[in-house]
């Protein structure tokens, strides 16, 4: 399989350290608040990710973490080592304990990643978890001379780590970093790239989250986790580590900088692979400017396997813009492709011999799906062939064996009906629809029950009714 290395910026064979075994790390929510389907396009990267990498005959251990702690508000403004605690300062917010909205945000996030049908990784930590761990990395930093205290912590020493021969930012352009646009820098750090390995609680003052260390009561810093966790579960050196692209500037290669400098140049990850932005409406997505959308949001206006299936339609690497229209579309092709899948299992008949030409074609469709997830993960151009599949006229048994196998990498649960009276996931507001037709046909309003189906049909469903009053939704052709 080949995958665009954003260390090398080149797309690369993967060659696992340890064949045909892979380790895969993806940094996880931070379990402040509700995550948006913006932040759903990168775990759902990792999740297809890792099916298609089964899929071609890796054993992949996958790990992601969940930052219950020390993720800074400043991270946001040019320094992630200043700032307020984002999980405290929900705590203060909600009026709960920053235990509370950690427990409860990392249940929600869960149940979400459920919702699109995510396979959970095989190891899911938590910074909390792991403070021995991570105040562990610290000291070996310290010792080997990486390290400095300031007043409010312990940093991590970037001109230093450069002096030993190591490249600082090869992931991003951290040479031309700035103090910060928004955030004066902390005055006391040598760097303004240095950043905090451990934070010390505020002098008079205890925090919900904090503990002992050899420096002092505090917590760690936001970075330090994941090269910590990381390590522990895939070992000094692993495979691929995925993320979204704004962890590219800060996050990752402060990553890399605390890994490499405690093994002593061992190289940390191979393989980095970094999701693009979702696009709202053509711009950015804010809370501020209330376009922040949710899984929550999606349920209520069609099946969330539909924002799955409108994730697959651009590739990872470039922007996609989301829109309710794009995602209606979304929705309306997902029923379709599960309409002609329950058809093709309504008709599967007997099994007969294939003619050596359709033979052929079975294993076209097979070897050209297997090419498009190993060229760097193109999972448009993979709809393309089940859309393909989907269409031909090869016998119904051996479309439903296709599209089965190719759903282990979509993960569009097409064996699956959302609905009770649909073999396609109709939405509700679709279903009403048909029942307010129902109604206005029974007192005789015809004109506006006609009004009623056109409105079905615009929103991409065919409404059948039988003298009996019996009556089916489908897609449209």
């Amino acid at each position: 399989m080949k995958i665009y290395n954003s260390l090398s910026r080149q797309i690369e064979e993967i060659e696992p350290i340890d064949p045909p075994k892979i380790g895969l790390y993806t940094c996880g929510p931070t379990v402040y608040s509700t995550p948006t389907i913006g932040n759903f396009r990168t775990y759902v990267l990792a999740d297809v990710l890792t099916r298609s990498l089964k899929y071609l005959g890796y054993q992949v251990t996958s790990v992601m973490n969940l930052t219950d702690v020390g993720h800074l508000t400043g991270d946001n403004e040019g320094d992630s080592s200043q700032g307020e605690d984002r999980l405290e300062k929900a705590a203060k917010k909600e009026g709960r304990t920053a235990w509370e909205i950690a427990s409860y945000y990392s249940s929600e996030f869960l149940d979400h990643a459920k919702m699109l049908n995510l396979i959970l990784p095989d190891v899911i930590c938590k910074a909390t978890e792991h403070i021995p761990e991570q105040i562990g990395l610290i000291q070996q930093l310290e010792e080997k001379g990486f390290t400095y205290k300031i007043a409010d912590g312990i940093y991590f020493d970037t001109k230093r780590y450069e002096e030993m021969g190591f490249k600082y930012g090869e992931l991003s352009t951290l040479d031309e970093m700035k103090t910060g646009a928004r955030l004066e820098s902390n005055p006391e750090k040598k760097n303004p790239r240095d950043f905090a390995l451990w934070k010390f609680s505020p002098l008079g003052k205890r925090r919900q989250m904090e503990w002992d260390s050899p420096w002092g009561v505090g917590f760690p810093g936001w970075h330090i986790e994941c090269s910590a966790m990381s390590m522990k579960y895939l070992g000094e050196q692993f495979d691929i580590h995925v993320g979204g692209e704004d962890l590219r500037s800060t996050h990752h290669p402060n990553e890399i900088a605390q890994a490499e400098g405690a093994t002593g140049h061992k190289p940390f990850v191979k393989y980095w692979v970094h999701g693009a932005f979702l696009l709202v409406d053509g711009g950015r997505m804010g809370k501020s400017l209330g376009n922040a959308y949710t899984i929550v949001d999606i349920t209520q206006k069609c099946d969330p396997l539909a924002l799955r299936y409108f994730y697959l339609t651009g590739h990872y690497r470039k922007q996609i813009n989301f829109t309710w229209e794009s995602l209606n579309s979304a929705n309306i092709a997902l029923a379709k492709l599960k309409h002609v899948y329950a058809d093709a299992v309504a008709n599967q008949g007997d099994r007969t011999t294939l003619s050596v030409e359709k033979m052929d074609k079975i294993t076209q469709y097979q070897v050209e799906f297997a090419n498009t997830i190993s060229n760097d993960l193109n999972m448009p151009e993979a709809l393309a062939v089940v859309w393909e599949v989907a269409k031909s006229n090869i016998p119904s048994y051996d479309k439903v064996d296709l599209l089965r196998e190719f759903d282990k990498i979509l993960g569009l649960d097409l064996e699956i009906n959302k609905t009770e009276n649909s073999t396609s996931p109709v939405p509700k507001e679709v279903i009403e629809l048909a029942q307010k037709r129902q109604e206005l046909r029974k007192n005789k309003d015809y004109a506006t029950a006609d009004t009623v189906r056109t409105e079905i049909e615009n929103k991409g469903w065919k409404l059948e009714e039988e003298r009996d009053g019996q009556w089916s939704l489908s897609p449209r052709n």
